[in-house]
């Protein structure tokens, strides 16, 4: 599939390259000629021009695209762009500034399919590394709604207990297990909590502690991680 990213910064260009390597075709719209360059020694492909502007869309390959990231810092720009690609039956997502947005362009914006605040997963980052816990924060869902892994330390009040016995907190939901030398998989009930397994769990934020509490415990070191 093929997938056209308006902004070439931080959040554009590191998504640009999981995208790749998850083996799709993506396209980087990026107006200023830095960005563009630096983007260009990666081998991407770049469109240089205003990612608001149909006509540069266009030349992106909008006709063909699955999906189109709008993840500059301009909120009006990725606005525009969101606008844009609807109209062509494009999903779209818009990365935003100012978590207080959130909730308007969900409840009012038909054109945006998806709302991003990348600085709140990177203060979840920040939070966990400093409260402690083997955390890895993977993905910023909606705005109280978190992709986190955890790993099972030998402090945690579930170590040595099967998956049966597992009882997350309301609004937490274990999607997978794995270890460092195991790829994730789903989980079976005789499966168990051993020093080292890694859970991905999806979480409202407000349930996030007591989530590390119970699968982690209340101490060890975090282990940084995320976009």
């Amino acid at each position: 599939m093929r997938f056209i990213i308006v902004g070439a910064g931080r959040v554009g260009l590191r998504t640009a390259r999981a995208i790749r390597e998850s083996g799709h075709d993506v396209v980087l719209v990026e107006r200023d000629a830095e960005m563009a360059a630096r983007a260009r020694e990666e081998d991407f492909e770049v469109i240089e021009g205003d990612g608001g502007n149909e006509e540069t869309l266009l030349q992106a390959g909008l006709e063909e695209a699955a999906a189109l990231g709008a993840l500059t810092g301009d909120l009006n720009v990725n606005f525009a762009a969101c606008t844009i690609a609807n109209h062509f039956g494009c999903r779209t997502v818009m990365r935003i500034d100012e978590d207080y947005r959130e909730d308007i362009y969900r409840e009012y914006v038909n054109e945006v399919d998806q709302v991003i605040y990348p600085e709140r997963l990177g203060a979840i980052v920040a939070k966990n590394a400093l409260v402690g816990g083997n955390i890895r924060a993977i993905a910023d869902i909606e705005q109280n709604l978190q992709l986190v892994e955890f790993t099972v330390t030998e402090s945690a009040p579930m170590h040595g207990y099967s998956f049966s016995e597992l009882e997350l907190p309301s609004r937490a939901k274990l999607l997978a297990i794995g270890t460092e030398t195991e790829s994730l998989r789903i989980p079976t009930p005789d499966d168990t909590l051993e020093v080292g397994t890694q859970l991905v769990i999806l979480s409202d934020s407000e349930k996030m502690d007591d989530v590390r509490s119970l699968i982690v415990g209340d101490t060890g070191r975090a282990a940084l991680g995320g976009v």
